[in-house]
């Protein structure tokens, strides 16, 4: 008979509702009855030691907390900016928001005990600022002009150049490959903190909505509000009372240095003529339609009745290029062609650029361990130099 794991019914249930996953769903992973998961929290029985194994796996939670005495304290839950009606957080969210906020206690671990200063810009404004002040010395300290990107994709030019500044940045969709991220549930999170600042986009959306996230994000730094961010505001003025007062500051920043007013006045009537002229003047910028539309219509350069025209005429368009999409990657399917994302590309932009760069640094210079640098990047020791070869692509 295998060796039953005298662990703690509490904690055990702990684990698995701060985990959001259900009785039944953690029986599957145990590969056993939801009565006997019931049985285990309620102190009637004990997992075997390779159950608790598996369970500890699907929480994701250290084996070794299941023998804790009482549930130990966790990371604080990040305010939640979402609308009341926004959908519950999952397990795959949950999962990304405890990994991220594992990475981001680490860093100001380290960087307190290397002395390093504060960074100025944190915390700099508040939401009594003027958004367009906010953006501009948002533009200033990153050194950005969103009319003249010296990159070709501007997500990865901010990206670049946020990290640069000690914002840690990572990008994903994938909790793991069973495991993917919803955007209707989260689709960013900022945790403002002035040693280690860090930001979490859902990479599952294309590179327009990624920017504005990554962009709105970033104005949470900037007026030191850690917390989960709403949908990007597509609405007119006259729904603005269902979003949190910070939402719409930060989409106010995020639109203000995307599209700044100098530019928008300069747009040739033309560019509103019809959804695809509106789609060229956007992509100029790296934005969407919908975020020049709203952009527009707050800074009065169209009316009302012209903003629901060609966002009904856009919403349309974009409607025919899901569909499309997603003949073509049904059609990918059906011929099973290889290829796909490299798996170390995504394990890079998951862990972040500098993330994962700090923790190379302090694995070679022999102050962390190579489990603890194994398990903070989640890879193998072995397979570090193909991380690294992905960093200085």
């Amino acid at each position: 008979m295998a060796d039953k794991a005298d662990i703690t019914p509490e904690v055990l249930k702990w684990a698995r509702a701060s985990a959001r996953i259900s009785v039944e769903d953690a029986a599957a992973k145990a590969m056993v009855t939801a009565e006997k998961i019931e049985q285990w929290e309620d102190g009637n029985d004990q997992p075997t030691i390779r159950q608790a194994e598996l369970l500890a796996k699907a929480y994701k939670r250290p084996l070794a907390v299941f023998f804790l005495p009482s549930p130990p304290r966790d990371f604080q839950t990040l305010q939640d900016f979402r609308r009341p009606s926004a959908r519950p957080l999952g397990t795959a969210s949950i999962f990304i928001i405890r990994e991220m906020q594992q990475k981001q206690s680490w860093l100001k671990e380290i960087y307190e005990e290397g002395d390093e200063e504060n960074l100025p810009f944190v915390g700099r404004f508040s939401t009594s600022d003027d958004p367009a002040r906010v953006a501009q010395d948002m533009l200033q300290t990153l050194d950005i002009d969103p009319t003249h990107y010296t990159d070709t994709t501007p997500i990865k030019e901010w990206m670049t150049k946020a990290e640069a500044k000690g914002i840690f940045i990572s990008r994903s969709s994938l909790i793991h490959s069973r495991m993917k991220l919803n955007s209707d549930e989260l689709q960013g999170f900022a945790i403002a903190d002035p040693l280690a600042p860090f930001v979490f986009i859902n990479s599952e959306d294309w590179d327009a909505p990624q920017l504005f996230t990554l962009v709105h994000e970033l104005a949470h730094i900037w007026i030191a509000e850690s917390g989960i961010s709403s949908e990007i505001d597509h609405t007119e003025q006259r729904t603005k009372d269902k979003f949190h007062p910070v939402e719409l500051f930060c989409n106010a920043v995020a639109g203000a240095a995307l599209m700044p007013a100098t530019y928008m006045n300069t747009l040739p009537r033309a560019a509103f003529s019809s959804a695809e002229e509106t789609a060229k003047a956007a992509q100029r910028l790296g934005v969407s339609s919908f975020a020049l539309l709203v952009r527009s219509l707050h800074m009065q350069l169209i009316g009302p009745e012209k903003y629901r025209t060609l966002k009904s005429e856009a919403d349309r368009a974009f409607r025919a290029f899901e569909q499309r999409a997603e003949a073509l990657a049904a059609q990918r399917k059906e011929r099973k062609t290889p290829g796909g994302p490299d798996y170390y590309l995504l394990l890079v932009n998951k862990n972040g650029h500098h993330f994962t760069k700090v923790v190379m640094d302090a694995f070679r210079g022999g102050f962390i361990q190579p489990t603890e640098a194994s398990s903070l990047l989640s890879a193998p020791v072995t397979k570090f130099p193909k991380l690294e070869a992905h960093l200085y692509k």
